[in-house]
């Protein structure tokens, strides 16, 4: 039985239009995420495989390729439904975002500090990646990484909470070679009903980093 399995999305694929057209998002989920799942599951086995034979001569090859594709498969899973077509605008109290609204602001000063820095983050990523608001445990504050890849660059033990997508495929064949204006695009479908239950979860899990016994 394989260990990870494509989830099923939490829309239809037109529901984020006009900001992802319906065929970006088949191709994106039923394609690229699929093949990152096929790939996790196809390395556990060779890992697998290489300790029944004692032969780890593509153990490099190996980890890495567990890094790249589990990863991606975490960041697809969180970003889709991270996504709505009911969502943008800012996170507001009076919608029942208060926390991460405040946690946003007490973090990166103001929310449009934030909005930009993820912004920046996102579209300047050199070859493919993503741009990441996570939550930092030990600080207890929200930082922005520029994830290389889907593994690369990444603070250990930050939780993602909010994640876009930087990869070509996730927006060529409706932007062309504006990541620019896709990312720009994508502060309108932000599901921040799901970004702030993400952000409540984290900070529940306090005991995740033992430094020291």
């Amino acid at each position: 039985m394989a260990t990870y399995t494509l989830p099923e999305l939490p829309y239809d694929y037109a529901a984020l239009e006009p900001v992802i057209n319906p065929q970006i998002v088949e191709l994106h989920h039923d394609k690229h995420h699929a093949a990152y799942v096929k790939g996790a599951n196809d390395t556990l086995e060779q890992l697998e495989e290489a300790r029944d034979k004692e032969a780890w001569g593509a153990i490099n090859g190996l980890q890495k390729n567990l890094a790249f594709h589990l990863s991606g498969h975490i960041l697809h899973s969180i970003y889709w439904h991270n996504m709505t077509g009911d969502g943008g605008g800012e996170p507001l109290a009076a919608d029942g975002v208060g926390d991460l609204a405040d946690a946003i602001t007490e973090s990166f000063g103001s929310y449009a500090g934030f909005k930009a820095q993820l912004t920046k983050a996102s579209a300047t990523t050199q070859g493919s990646g993503w741009g990441v608001l996570a939550y930092e445990p030990l600080s207890g504050k929200l930082i922005v990484e520029q994830v290389y890849d889907h593994q690369g660059n990444v603070g250990q033990g930050s939780v993602p909470i909010l994640v876009f997508d930087a990869w070509e495929h996730a927006f060529y064949l409706q932007y062309k070679n504006q990541k620019v204006d896709f990312i720009e695009a994508m502060w309108q479908v932000v599901n921040w009903q799901d970004v702030a239950k993400r952000y409540a979860a984290a900070k529940e899990r306090v005991d995740v980093l033992l430094l020291a016994p």
